[in-house]
């Protein structure tokens, strides 16, 4: 088998983000023939069937879903030699791999008062690994859900859980929700896609993605989105992360700013 190209692992990790053909299409840029031709391709070369089709939507199969995260891994490898050659002729942009559908909110207070060149935000849920792999100086993740082994840090704060729904939707105007009233939507991911808060918001105001998020978006929705507390979720503790003994004068300077909150050490006491 010919090696495969970049360009099929990202289309596959895109139409397993959506489980739909032209949704995962209009998000790559290209049209669903292309896409679909794509995938089927990749199926022959492979020599494996990846995806049960239907008429309206795709559901991956067993070795699906081992391509999905081999395919997400490979691809924060790739981004992760990027950035190491960038780091070995003396960039000095500050990368922080950050939580997808991340708003503004505790990460936007300290960043207001960082002197240094505005950081790159690296959208991940494998924040922690993006900063073991070299992908992000720092990374903001979540304590006591994600694996924090070689990390050290500080507490940021606090987030609640939120559910983004289209304005229109018949749960928006709730006080609040639980995980049971949202999972049987259509468009429900529980997994929020790999991509910035404006793309995200986008998706869900067209009613294409609905999914739970943390509440520090709330400063950045557009009025064509609610965001609905989910009741039955606990509170997240975030904290900024890098590696243990190991730092830059730009990562100095934003520890710096954000101060003398509690160290990771003693969260985990």
């Amino acid at each position: 088998m010919d090696r495969l190209e970049t360009r099929e692992l990202v289309y596959f990790a895109a139409l397993a983000d959506e489980l739909h053909f032209s949704r995962a299409a209009e998000n790559l840029g290209i049209s669903q023939p292309v896409l679909s031709r794509a995938i089927a391709r990749l199926e022959r070369r492979m020599g494996v069937r990846l995806l049960h089709r239907t008429s309206r939507s795709a559901e991956l199969t067993e070795a699906g879903r081992t391509f999905r995260d081999e395919c997400r891994m490979l691809l924060r490898q790739l981004d992760g030699a990027v950035r190491r050659t960038r780091r070995s002729v003396g960039s000095s942009r500050l990368v922080i791999a950050v939580r997808p559908g991340t708003g503004s909110g505790l990460l936007s207070q300290v960043l207001r008062q960082y002197s240094g060149p505005e950081p790159e935000l690296v959208f991940t849920h494998q924040r922690a690994d993006a900063v073991r792999e070299g992908i992000a100086d720092a990374a903001l993740v979540c304590v006591g859900s994600d694996d924090l082994t070689g990390l050290q840090g500080v507490e940021m704060g606090e987030e609640l859980p939120v559910v983004l729904l289209p304005r229109d939707h018949q749960l928006a105007g709730r006080a609040g929700v639980t995980v049971a009233d949202v999972q049987g939507e259509p468009a429900y991911r529980a997994q929020c896609p790999e991509s910035g808060l404006d793309e995200i918001m986008d998706r869900v105001a067209l009613g294409r993605l609905v999914t739970v998020v943390g509440s520090a978006v709330s400063d950045r929705l557009p009025e064509e989105v609610s965001a609905v507390p989910v009741t039955d979720l606990p509170p997240t503790t975030l904290a900024l992360c890098w590696l243990s003994g190991r730092s830059t004068p730009q990562l100095a300077d934003l520890v710096d700013t954000v101060g003398s909150r509690r160290p990771l050490a003693s969260l985990a006491a």
